[in-house]
């Protein structure tokens, strides 16, 4: 089997920035040295000598079979679905965010702004989500480089702090327990720019609507063995609706050096990100104003820093050895405004209770709070949460090509470590809000109040300790037909440790081995037919864990109560389908169709509590499945790019299960019931989409993109009672003119004929806050909506040089 070097330069030696060219569905090209041969002795008077081959190196692509960076295999042989996104595509939407790149242009993902900004969206794909919402429950995981970038407190991806100038390519990895822990739903595998890859220097500028101004730099070059590669970025968004603006600052940088088959890297990011976070909105605002709002503030502060040192070593002709050193540090500080079950109490008169009217609410000082506030003051509160993380972690991996009984075989083992210490705090300030919706603290701080106790300061510190080992070995049966078998054993431990008392104190242990088997057979030299089947887990987060009993509910998210076990996450995924190529007159042809069926035991969800908003507890809630069918079709020209994918999921339940909910058809205790089969709310069934780029001249070319989404069920609706929330179709248009070798202008219109729609709909409790938009009268309408983007006009200048 060939020797693949998976980041050798394949850049030109122009002085301006170049494109990097891409096929076969979107991958990078690489390198590959041709086997060795055995050496043959040249006739000659004397002694015999060797003559010594040259090795020919030739260009293949191929697709990411394991974190490390020398275990990608031929895409062929993957008995799996290949997703892929370049820099290009990535480019093309003039987007600061990858999942506007991810949603585009690969089948069966979608995404919709949970938080209320653009910056940060749950990323969801064939059922599974990667969310930078705390308490979302995480099924996929992130890699950037081959570092696991899910955090440590709630396996939670901060989209935001990824550097997307700096991408060289997007694979969304599926059917594999390579990728460890969240990798439920496939793993979003995010490989980056160096100096051996990227050449030239390029700056983008563009502003437009709802007050953007965004902004990257990047630069990269070569020098002998060495190499130099550095991005900025930087973005203003007012948002469309009240309170919020969004700010995001960004950098990543790389040195490298190569020498005859070995490779070092030093790399490292930095990011400091204020973002508003202004969440669903009841439908009753939002029918007299798109951009309004629901109890604010509501932000977020997100900090990071990472280096990473990597390094690769071809040993042998046959062996490859690579590894891994890295340390993260995050930080998250929010900032929430919510209703409170605060209340006046009944007896005695003059005081706060919690939950009820008799139930005394206690001040940090152990003592029944008095009540300060005006007599038609409506109560709220403020609560901030403080998260700071640091993750240390080293990987190592082995990959050899050498023959197996005479057919070329390629084994890959590797093992990996990691260890994260967090540190967690929240506090609750009691407020009032006001007719703007707008909460105003009063200085007064919640104890721990509640019967049983729901609510309280929290300072908690976690340690989580993932190790992983896995092997995969892919073996040529025949030239056609190729086997991929092996696993991946998870072992993990989560220790929390309560800094107010013992409630939250716990240690829990994890493990797990994951098998994957599966096939691919070359039907023709340009057809393939693969099927595999793969087992993935995930364990519970300290999150999860500190807020896991019914009889001790928490503010999903916020505050953590106690610290009952929970099982571990286990989803068992069969997948089959065709792909295939041809080169036509008119370009490059490239289409896939392919079906899946994952079945989660023990599935963990959040579970609200009756009565109090926003508070619940998580809990493993049996068996659910998600199955569909994937088909793409695209078509890759100098003078055209064309791209269409329709997506069919269904997710279901599979077990009967009583959960609390604010949906009109919840029973007198405020609960619903899941039948066996009820849809999974949240996940549209139908994605359609299609992107066209035309060169109307050399210089001018005109494009756009086109989504489909279908309705689906809003979160609280387990039981699949109430109207879905309806369909919706948005269109984009762009256009770029390449003035000279150097500049280049654009332009683009997103929601071209500004349609008005939401991504999400849940249900909220109609009592707690007044409709002051209808004198203050109570809502009617459980809704509450995420309203997208209205129609936005944006303009460039690209610089390359």
């Amino acid at each position: 089997m060939a020797s693949i070097s998976a980041g050798l330069a394949l850049g030109t030696d122009a002085v301006f920035a170049q494109d990097e060219e891409t096929n076969v569905q979107n991958l990078p090209p690489v390198e590959v040295v041709a086997p060795a041969a055995a050496p043959r002795q040249a006739r000659q008077r004397g002694p015999t000598r060797e003559v010594r081959q040259v090795r020919p190196r030739t260009r293949v692509y191929v697709y990411p079979t394991t974190p490390g960076t020398s275990a990608s295999v031929d895409v062929d042989k993957v008995p799996a679905s290949i997703n892929a996104v370049d820099s290009n595509q990535i480019r093309r939407t003039r987007s600061p965010d990858i999942a506007d790149a991810l949603q585009q242009y690969v089948p069966g993902l979608s995404i919709n702004e949970v938080t209320g900004n653009p910056f940060q969206p749950d990323v969801q794909f064939r059922g599974f989500v990667a969310s930078p919402l705390a308490g979302t429950p995480q099924g996929l995981a992130a890699y950037q480089n081959g570092v696991r970038i899910n955090e440590a407190f709630s396996d939670i991806v901060n989209w935001d702090l990824i550097p997307t100038a700096a991408i060289r390519s997007a694979t969304i990895v599926t059917n594999n327990p390579a990728f460890g822990l969240n990798a439920l739903g496939g793993a979003v595998n995010l490989q980056m720019k160096d100096g051996f890859t990227y050449h030239g220097a390029e700056v983008d500028i563009m502003g437009g609507s709802y007050g953007r101004i965004q902004g990257s730099a990047q630069w990269g070059k070569q020098v002998d063995n060495w190499a130099v590669y550095g991005a900025v970025e930087a973005a203003h968004d007012n948002g469309f609706r009240n309170f919020s603006s969004s700010d995001v600052r960004r950098f990543y940088g790389d040195i490298g050096y190569r020498f005859e088959g070995t490779e070092f890297h030093l790399n490292g990011g930095l990011a400091n990100n204020f973002l508003a976070g202004p969440s669903t909105v009841p439908a009753e605002l939002l029918q007299q104003y798109w951009g309004a709002t629901y109890t604010t503030p509501q932000t977020i502060a997100n900090k990071v820093g990472y280096l990473n040192l990597t390094g690769k070593v071809e040993a042998t002709p046959t062996w490859t050895f690579d590894g891994t050193a890295h340390v993260r540090g995050f930080s998250q500080k929010t900032v929430d405004g919510n209703p409170t079950d605060t209340e006046r109490c009944s007896v005695p008169a003059g005081f706060l209770c919690f939950g009820d009217d008799t139930t005394p609410a206690f001040g940090l000082n152990g003592l029944q709070l008095p009540d300060p506030f005006a007599p038609d003051a409506i109560l709220s509160q403020i609560d901030r949460t403080g998260t700071r993380s640091t993750t240390f972690g080293v990987s190592g991996q082995g990959t050899n090509s050498d023959q197996f009984f005479g057919h070329e075989n390629r084994f890959v083992i590797g093992a990996t470590y990691d260890v994260s210490s967090t540190r967690f705090n929240a506090t609750s300030e009691l407020g009032t809000v006001g007719e703007n919706y707008v909460v105003t603290g009063s200085g007064v701080f919640l104890g721990r109040s509640g019967v049983p106790t729901s609510i309280g300061p929290v300072s908690l510190r976690t340690v989580n300790q993932y190790q992983g080992l896995y092997v995969l070995d892919t073996f040529n049966v025949t030239d056609r037909f190729s086997v991929t078998a092996g696993g991946r054993f998870n072992a993990a431990r989560i220790t929390l440790h309560d800094q107010l008392g013992t409630a939250l104190n716990g240690d829990h242990t994890y493990n797990r081995f994951n098998p994957v088997i599966g096939g691919t057979y070359k039907i023709t030299p340009e057809v393939t037919a693969y099927a595999g089947y793969s087992e993935a887990n995930r364990v519970p987060t300290p999150l999860e864990l500190g807020c896991a009993d019914p009889a001790n509910p928490c503010l999903i998210g916020q505050f953590l109560i106690s610290d009952p076990p929970l099982k571990q996450v286990v989803s068992k995924t069969v997948e089959a389908g065709f792909r295939g190529t041809k080169e036509l007159n008119i370009g490059s042809l490239g289409w896939k169709i392919g079906g899946f069926r994952a079945t989660n035991h023990d599935d963990i969800l959040p579970i609200p509590i009756p009565g109090l908003t926003g508070f619940g507890f998580f809990q493993n809630v049996g068996s659910t499945r998600r199955q569909g069918i994937e088909a793409e079709v695209s078509l890759k020209s100098n003078v055209l790019q064309f791209q269409a994918s329709y997506a069919f999921l269904d997710a279901r339940f599979l077990d009967a299960l009583q959960v609390g909910s604010d949906s009109p058809f919840a029973d007198a205790d405020g609960n619903i019931q899941i039948l066996p089969g009820n849809q999974i709310p949240r996940l549209p069934r139908h994605l359609v989409k299609a992107s066209v780029e035309y060169a109307v001249t050399d210089a001018w070319k005109v494009g756009g993109d086109a989504l489909f989404v279908s309705s689906q069920y809003f979160v609280g609706d387990e039981s699949n009672q109430f109207p879905k929330l309806p369909s919706y179709t948005v269109f984009n248009l762009h256009t770029f003119y390449q003035i000279n070798e150097t500049f280049q202008i654009y332009g683009r219109v997103n929601n071209v004929f500004d349609n008005r729609y939401s991504t999400l709909g849940t249900f909220f409790d109609t009592d707690d806050v007044p409709n002051f938009t209808s004198g203050g009268a109570a809502f009617s309408d459980p809704r509450s909506l995420s309203p997208a983007r209205p129609r936005a006009f944006y303009a460039g200048l690209r610089a390359r040089f």
